[in-house]
C-alpha cells in the first residue's frame, strides 16, 4: 500500500503567471512607456489643442470647432483630399497588381531571379526624396524623357506630366509605383513560395489553367499577405509628403497638394497650430474609419470554437 508523500503539491496552487518570463517583461517596458507617452500621448495631446486657438505656440484658448469648421472651408484643404483619393485610389490598385505580377513571374523559377529581385526592390532602400529628385530629372521636358524622344526624331513628342495641372498626378503615381513595387513583390512572393507544390499539381491533374488556378485557388489562400500588403501600402499612401515636395512642392498651383502637405505648412510656416491640429486630427479619424471595418472582418468576424 503506498502512502501519499506529504511534499505532494497542494490543489488549485499554480505559480503566479505575473512572475513567469520576467525578464522578457523588463525588456518591454521602454518600448511599452515610449508608445504610451510618444504615441498616445501625442495623439492625444493633438486631438485636445485642436480645439484651441494655438498659434505659434500651443495656448489654451478654446474655441470649440473652429478650427474644423476652417478646416472644411478651405479649399485647399478639400483639394488636397481629392488629390490624395485619386493618388491613393490607382496607386492601391497598380501597386497589387504589379507586385504580385512581378512575383508570380519569379515564383516561376526563372533564372537571374536573385538579380531581378534585388533590382525590383532597390528603390525602396532609396528615401522619397532621393526618389523624387530622380523622376523629377526624369521627367523634366529639357533634359528626361521628353528630351531623349525627340532627340529619336519624334519631334513633336510631348511628355511633361509634373508641369501640367491635369497630369500632374500621374508624375508622382509613376515614382511612387517605382519606389514602392518592389517591396510588395517581395511580400507577394513569399506567399507565392508558402504554397503547398501539391496544390499546384491537383490543379494540373484538373486541367485548370495556369491564370484560373492564381485567380481561384492562390489568391483566396494568400489573404493574409494582402492584408498585410494593404495595410503597407495604406500607410505610405496617408503620409504622401516627401515625394511630393521633392517633385513638385505642391504645385502647380494646388495640383498636387496633400493633407500632410497641409499639416506641415501651418504648423511650421504659417505658424497656426491649431488648424495643423485639427488637418492631423482628421487624417487620423480617415485611418481609424479604414481599419476599425478591418479590424472586425479579420478578428471579430472569426467564430470561436
Amino acid at each position: 500500500m503506498t502512502v501519499a508523500s506529504d511534499h505532494s503539491p497542494k490543489h488549485g496552487k499554480r505559480p503566479n503567471r505575473l512572475f513567469k518570463n520576467v525578464m522578457a517583461k523588463l525588456a518591454s517596458i521602454p518600448m511599452i512607456l515610449t508608445a504610451l507617452v510618444v504615441f498616445v500621448g501625442g495623439t492625444g495631446w493633438t486631438v485636445v489643442y485642436s480645439f484651441t486657438g494655438s498659434r505659434m505656440l500651443p495656448r489654451e484658448r478654446w474655441v470649440g470647432f473652429d478650427q474644423y469648421e476652417r478646416l472644411w472651408d478651405s479649399d485647399r484643404w478639400i483639394i488636397s483630399i481629392k488629390n490624395l483619393g485619386i493618388y491613393g485610389f490607382f496607386c492601391m490598385i497598380l501597386t497589387l497588381v504589379l507586385g504580385f505580377a512581378l512575383a508570380a513571374c519569379l515564383d516561376r523559377k526563372i533564372r537571374f531571379e536573385s538579380a531581378f529581385r534585388t533590382i525590383f526592390l532597390y528603390p525602396f532602400a532609396l528615401s522619397f526624396v532621393v526618389t523624387g529628385l530622380a523622376w523629377q530629372w526624369i521627367l523634366n521636358p529639357d533634359f528626361g524623357v521628353q528630351s531623349v524622344v525627340r532627340g529619336w526624331g519624334f519631334e513633336t513628342f510631348e511628355f511633361n506630366p509634373l508641369n501640367d495641372p491635369d497630369t500632374v498626378l500621374l508624375g508622382l503615381l509613376i515614382a511612387g509605383l517605382w519606389q514602392g513595387t518592389g517591396l510588395i513583390m517581395c511580400i507577394m512572393l513569399a506567399g507565392l513560395r508558402g504554397i503547398d507544390e501539391d496544390i499546384w499539381k491537383a490543379a494540373r491533374v484538373d486541367g485548370i489553367g495556369t491564370i484560373k488556378t492564381y485567380v481561384v485557388v492562390i489568391i483566396p489562400m494568400m489573404r493574409p499577405v494582402f492584408v498585410t500588403a494593404l495595410v503597407l501600402i495604406a500607410s505610405s499612401i496617408i503620409k504622401l509628403y516627401d515625394l511630393v515636395v521633392a517633385m513638385t512642392g505642391g504645385g502647380p498651383g494646388l495640383a498636387s497638394e496633400v493633407p500632410a502637405k497641409y499639416v506641415i505648412e501651418f504648423m511650421f510656416r504659417a505658424q497656426n497650430l491649431g488648424q495643423g491640429f485639427a488637418a492631423s486630427t482628421m487624417m487620423l479619424c480617415s485611418v481609424v474609419i479604414i481599419l476599425i471595418p478591418w479590424a472586425f472582418l479579420e478578428f471579430g468576424g472569426r467564430k470561436r470554437g
